[in-house]
C-alpha cells in the first residue's frame, strides 16, 4: 500500500483544503461478527480465531475432557480463555504456579484452564493429576501453550503422552480484518472519531497483535492530545514510528 504523496498527507490533515468543509470522520462499519464477551470486553471473530472459538461454543459438550488452544504471543489465547472462564466458572491456574496443593478436588469445579503450559511448567505431575481428574470425573480442561503439544519440552513420559493425544485448536496472529475490528472498538472506547482510511493505514503497517493494538491506540490518542489535532494520518503515521512500527 502506497504512503502517498507529501501533498496527499497535507490534504489530509487539511479538511478544508480546495475550499470546501468537510462533515467529519465518516462511520466506519466492518461486516465481521463479533459478540459481547459475557461481561468483559467485545470479543471479535475472523479466520485467525475461529477455530478455537468453535471449541469454546461447543462447551460443555466436548468429545475429549480436555483441549489444547496453540498460538503465538499476542494472538488473543488468554483472552479466549477468559471469555471460556467466565462461561464455564473455570478456576485459572498460570503453569509456573501449578503444584500439587492446587489441584482441584473432584466435583469441586467443573472447569479448569491451565495457561502457558510451555513456558515455565512448576509441576509436572500435577498437570498429569489434574487431566487424570478430568478424564475420571467429568469436567474439562483448557490449556493453552504457543507451541503444539508435540513440540512441548516435557520430561514426564505419561503427561507428554497425554497432552498429545489432546485435541488442538490453533490461532493464528490476527488478520487484518480483525485487528480493524479491535482498533475501531478501542478507539470507539476512548470515544476518539476515526476515519476509515486512518484504520486501513494503521491496520496495514502495525504489529500484528492484540497487544500491539492497544498500544498503537494509545499512543495515536496521545499524540493527537498533546498536537492538540484530530486524529489524521501523518498522526498516525508518527505514532507508528514512535512505537517502532513503521513499516510499509
Amino acid at each position: 500500500m502506497s504512503k502517498g504523496s507529501p501533498a496527499d498527507d497535507k490534504k489530509d490533515d487539511d479538511p478544508n483544503i480546495g475550499g470546501e468543509k468537510t462533515s467529519g470522520p465518516t462511520q466506519l462499519v466492518l461486516n465481521l461478527p463479533h459478540r459481547q464477551a459475557l461481561g468483559a470486553e467485545d470479543f471479535f471473530v475472523s479466520t485467525s480465531n475461529a477455530s478455537a472459538v468453535d471449541l469454546i461454543d461447543t462447551w460443555p459438550d466436548w468429545p475429549h475432557s480436555a483441549a489444547v488452544v496453540v498460538g503465538p504471543q499476542g494472538c488473543g489465547k488468554s483472552h479466549l480463555a477468559h471469555v471460556w472462564q467466565l462461561r464455564s466458572g473455570a478456576h485459572v491456574l498460570s503453569s509456573a504456579d501449578l503444584n500439587e496443593a492446587n489441584i482441584p478436588q473432584p466435583g469441586a469445579r467443573q472447569a479448569v484452564v491451565v495457561e502457558d503450559v510451555d513456558t515455565n511448567l512448576a509441576d509436572e505431575r500435577a498437570l498429569f493429576h489434574i487431566l487424570n481428574l478430568a478424564r475420571e470425573t467429568q469436567f474439562s480442561v483448557l490449556i493453552t501453550a504457543r507451541r503444539a503439544p508435540g513440540e512441548l519440552e516435557i520430561s514426564l513420559p505419561d503427561l507428554r503422552s497425554r497432552i498429545r493425544a489432546l485435541p488442538v485448536v490453533e490461532i493464528s496472529m490476527p488478520d487484518q480484518p480483525l485487528l480493524k475490528a479491535v482498533l475501531i472498538k478501542l478507539f470507539g472506547d476512548r470515544q476518539l472519531p476515526i476515519e476509515p482510511h486512518v484504520v486501513n493505514y494503521l491496520a496495514t503497517r502495525m504489529e500484528r497483535s492484540m497487544e500491539a493494538a492497544s498500544r498503537v491506540v494509545q499512543a495515536v490518542d496521545d499524540l493527537a492530545l498533546a498536537r492538540q489535532r484530530r486524529i489524521t494520518r501523518a498522526v498516525a503515521a508518527e505514532a507508528l514510528t514512535s512505537l517502532g512500527m513503521d513499516e510499509d
